[in-house]
């Protein structure tokens, strides 16, 4: 891959869009390798959570590539959108937790990318923003849809409507962000993190998330008979046994993932 860099260790891998010249802006081939990443952390058993990051002080995602943009007809726009949606659901629904530390501008679409994915730890360098109305566009890779769902609908229409950018405190504030740190501790701010939940019961944090994630479109009576559904599912793992037993013998347990 020539747009994404990937490393592996220890369980943990560390995606980090790798366009500083263009301040990491997502073009076609940023869609294609970041979709091909992506699959393959899916199939990796080795890695239990994931860090997506971008190359440079200055840019996690500034966005769109406009160039590109700039040559789309409508129904080209139309397949564009579609395919970065694809893109970022399959980033959300990865049964992985997917941990942005967002380094610098997160706009538009890179404003969008940090949404899909489960937590977001900014910088305190960061900036937030959806400034597409600004080009005479919309937030094309769901980024109407997640905003309002994280926010609530009169912040995000605020943001979409204005397209003006945000701090890393107002993100916080706001509950875009669970996280600001000095720009230096980012990254180890993010792998504290992730060392936290690799140190759970894997079954157990991929159906937290399944439940989370499924459950928050559907009604509340839906939703608590999905989740006891995977409790019941779980109560039935080694790995449950495992840890009520460590807890009752004061023990750290030790999962195995079954």
């Amino acid at each position: 891959m020539e747009t994404i860099l990937l490393e592996k260790r220890d369980r943990l891998a560390l995606v980090t869009i790798n366009r500083p010249k263009a301040l990491n802006a997502l073009n076609n081939q940023v869609f294609e390798e970041l979709d091909l990443c992506f699959r393959d952390l899916a199939d990796d058993d080795d890695v239990a959570v994931v860090i997506l990051t971008g190359s440079g002080e200055k840019a996690f995602v500034a966005g769109a590539d406009i160039k590109e943009l700039a040559t789309l007809d409508t129904m080209a726009a139309r397949l564009l959108s579609q395919r970065g949606q694809r893109v970022f659901n399959a980033i959300e629904s990865l049964s992985k937790p997917v941990i942005a530390a967002v380094n610098g501008f997160a706009l538009g679409g890179g404003c969008e990318l940090a949404m899909a994915c489960h937590v977001r730890i900014a910088s305190e360098k960061a900036r937030f923003g959806l400034p597409e109305v600004g080009l005479g566009l919309i937030p094309g890779y769901a980024g109407t849809q997640r905003l309002p769902r994280l926010v609530g609908k009169g912040i995000a229409m605020e943001m979409v409507l204005s397209g003006e950018m945000i701090s890393a405190a107002r993100a916080a504030e706001i509950g875009l962000v669970n996280h600001v740190t000095a720009p230096e501790a980012l990254l180890e701010k993010a792998e504290a993190l992730a060392d936290s939940i690799k140190s759970k019961a894997p079954l157990a944090v991929r159906h937290a998330m399944e439940a989370v994630n499924r459950g928050f479109e559907m009604n509340r009576e839906d939703g608590e008979r999905f989740e006891a559904a995977l409790f019941g599912l779980l109560a039935g793992t080694e790995d449950t046994g495992e840890g009520l037993r460590a807890f009752i013998e004061k023990r750290k347990p030790d999962f195995k993932g079954r």
